[in-house]
């Protein structure tokens, strides 16, 4: 039997569990939610990396849908909302197939039918627009992670690709956490500066998870873990689900967006222009340059570090799939993950440490989540802290 045979055979009793898929974004950005215009029930290569065939033939078993909402609108909890709405309608347009799932119970008992369990993680806070309040309305609404920041700072956590501004947490960020806690919801650490990681990390007191971050000593790139984060995970017993953009797991790739990038602004441009005229200067670049290409190995690299820091009990898989445009060589849609497994038993690593990867690892930090859910909300109040109240 092939490595590629044995991994396959391995996802049939453990199937994969996502930590991050951009698919309600995509949908909306794409047809405004029409589900019938991507109907994710037959293959939509030409426009997503994501559809029920392909996640049957990745061995998918459970998916955190992200319902990410940019971070400059001027009102983003009706957008998340409309984004909750996304993953509710895909769920019961498709109820063969996907199970809404809001415990570790409900994961397996998807599993035990044969349906992919669908979770909901939100992408910033700056979807709470600074109300613990919405948060809890957001978890009362299916969502079981909240990415503390995006891209942006907000106005009580720091990310970590824009200025420090709060040095990490605020006393208001501590609260949002420890409300976090008494929810049950997980705390989740990608695009969060290092600072905020480890306040986050003196503040919890249930696991948190990396939804989609890879190791920042194999890759210096922002967002990703360093080391000493890393090395937390195992008293904390969080999760790093390691991520497959180019960008942030080949460093040649790094470099050469930041080249890219550079090259915009020398012609005038904004870094992030999407204008036909910012793309014609682009496209020249890259046809001098051609870009990095990441593989299947680039990926295991990262888990092969992850695991020697944090140890397998705490690795899973963050793919961002239908949240970047690059991905890497054998890992173009969610149809993939049987090769990066076929990798890894290739470099030596066992079934027992694959089930953990792939499906007992991220089951397991939600069920603690939901232990000290379970000891908070007998001694502890919902809180209503304001950040005026806290941060002044």
């Amino acid at each position: 039997m092939t490595s590629l045979d044995q991994a396959r055979e391995l996802l049939s009793e453990f199937p994969v569990v996502d930590g991050h898929n951009d698919l309600p974004w995509a949908l909306r950005e794409q047809v405004h939610y029409d589900l019938a215009a991507r109907d994710i029930a037959v293959r939509q290569d030409a426009h997503l990396h994501t559809d029920l065939p392909r996640l049957r033939e990745g061995g998918v078993g459970a998916q955190y849908w992200s319902v990410y909402v940019r971070s400059d609108l001027p009102d983003p909890v009706p957008a998340t909302l409309e984004q909750i709405d996304c993953v509710r309608q895909l769920i019961d347009r498709h109820p063969r197939e996907l199970r809404a799932a809001l415990t570790a119970a409900d994961m397996e008992a998807a599993r035990t039918e044969g349906r992919i369990a669908s979770l909901m993680g939100a992408e910033g806070g700056h979807s709470l627009a600074n109300s613990l309040g919405v948060l809890r309305g957001l978890y009362a609404l299916g969502v079981r992670y909240l990415t503390l920041t995006h891209n942006d700072n907000v106005d009580w956590a720091d990310s970590a690709t824009d200025e420090p501004r709060a040095g990490g947490l605020t006393a208001f960020g501590r609260e949002v956490v420890r409300e976090m806690n008494r929810l049950g919801m997980l705390v989740d650490l990608s695009h969060v500066a290092p600072t905020t990681m480890r306040d986050a990390l003196d503040t919890s007191t249930a696991p948190v998870i990396f939804s989609h971050s890879s190791a920042r000593a194999v890759c210096e790139h922002p967002r990703n873990i360093p080391d000493d984060v890393l090395e937390r995970l195992p008293a904390n017993g969080g999760v790093a689900m390691v991520t497959f953009v180019p960008k942030f797991v080949l460093q040649a790739a790094v470099d050469w967006t930041a080249a890219a990038d550079d090259n915009l602004r020398a012609h005038g441009f904004h870094h992030l222009d999407g204008t036909a005229e910012a793309m014609k200067v682009h496209q020249a670049f890259e046809e001098r340059h051609p870009r990095p290409v990441a593989t299947v190995a680039t990926v295991a690299d990262h888990l092969d570090h992850m695991r020697e820091v944090a140890g397998v009990d705490h690795l899973g898989i963050g793919g961002d799939y239908d949240g970047t445009a690059f991905t890497p060589e054998g890992l173009a849609d969610v149809s993939g993950y049987p090769n990066l497994l076929a990798e890894l038993l290739d470099r030596g690593w066992s079934r027992a440490d694959l089930a953990k990867l792939t499906w007992q690892n991220a089951v397991r930090v939600l069920g603690a989540a939901e232990d000290v859910s379970r000891a908070l909300r007998e001694t502890s109040a919902p809180s209503n802290a304001t950040i005026e109240a806290l941060d002044g």
